[in-house]
């Protein structure tokens, strides 16, 4: 394998150690008070603590939904990277000092969207074992539970939002952490200087991510966390978004959007920002860190 390829595993997988706790919080503050399915199928109610400390039941609660995004998100990060470096060759530009920021972003935004084969099974899982507040829900139980259930099909539920949300996301990812670094950096910096400049833009770069494609995750989600009441819920003679005869049926992205909207205002789309823009700073600086350092060393 490259070293990019595998710069972009072990970063990624440092950033989930580290971030799990406050992408728990995240998590639980976007999908709201709803319901969602514990391994066994029956629904269990969530309701939002309203302190922090209140989001962790038990000490275990800080790696929650870990497993699955320490494995995928390394796996994620690799062919994110990779496959950046590649594209960004491929449109003429150097990797290590790219002259056009415009072939930045489309290079991040490809790599991006590539990711999206690991990045929607991963989500989909990390967020259910996140939400639920069944003891014995693991990552993979969870993800045996969607396979015995639909299949592969299951697990991509939701990939739709999520293909486009990684491509967003990571071209301003890319785009933000060259512009700050070429901004910042002198051929005059020490050692030390550079590897500081290296925290701060990536930490700069990950607050810019999240903050572009913030409602895109809110949204995302909540389809992937959704397990519908049977009561039915109307805003309007035209919108029924369930079915009154007892059936769960699940919502699209445009419903979940809209009903997001009627029902909490569109502050909704933006709940859990403040936590999520202190969780990117910290991981990015460090996953830039590592990923740069990996690199100069293989």
């Amino acid at each position: 394998m490259s070293a990019d390829f595998w710069a972009g595993y072990v970063s990624g997988a440092v950033g989930i150690i580290i971030g799990n706790p406050l992408d728990l919080v995240k998590t639980r503050l976007q999908a709201g008070s709803s319901s969602v399915q514990d391994v066994r199928g029956t629904s269990t109610a969530v309701v939002a603590p309203r302190s922090f400390r209140g989001q962790f039941e038990n000490a275990g609660t800080l790696v929650k939904g870990a497993t699955a995004p320490i494995l995928g998100y390394g796996a994620l990060n690799a062919l994110l990277f990779m496959t950046y470096n590649r594209t960004l060759t491929l449109l003429g530009d150097s990797p290590a000092t790219p002259n056009s920021f415009a072939k930045v972003f489309l290079a991040g935004a490809t790599g991006g969207f590539a990711s999206f084969v690991v990045s929607a099974p991963t989500e989909l899982i990390k967020c259910r074992a996140q939400v639920s507040t069944e003891i014995n829900a693991t990552s993979w139980s969870i993800a045996k539970q969607i396979w015995a259930k639909d299949g592969i099909r299951g697990l991509y539920y939701g990939g739709g939002i999520t293909s486009i949300r990684d491509a967003v996301g990571y071209g301003f990812y890319f785009w933000s952490y060259e512009w700050s670094k070429q901004a910042w950096s002198s051929p005059d910096d020490t050692d030390r200087e550079t590897a500081f400049k290296v925290l701060m833009c990536g930490g700069f770069a990950g607050i810019i991510t999240w903050v572009s494609i913030f409602p895109m995750d809110v949204i995302k989600t909540r389809v992937q966390t959704q397990v519908l009441q049977p009561e039915p819920v109307r805003r309007s003679e035209q919108q029924t978004l369930l079915h009154a005869e007892g059936r769960r049926m699940q919502l699209s992205t445009i419903q979940i959007a809209r009903h997001a909207y009627q029902t909490d205002g569109a502050g909704v789309f933006f709940r859990g920002l403040g936590i999520c823009s202190v969780r990117a700073f910290i991981v990015n600086a460090v996953q830039w860190a590592v990923y740069e350092w990996m690199m100069r060393l293989l």
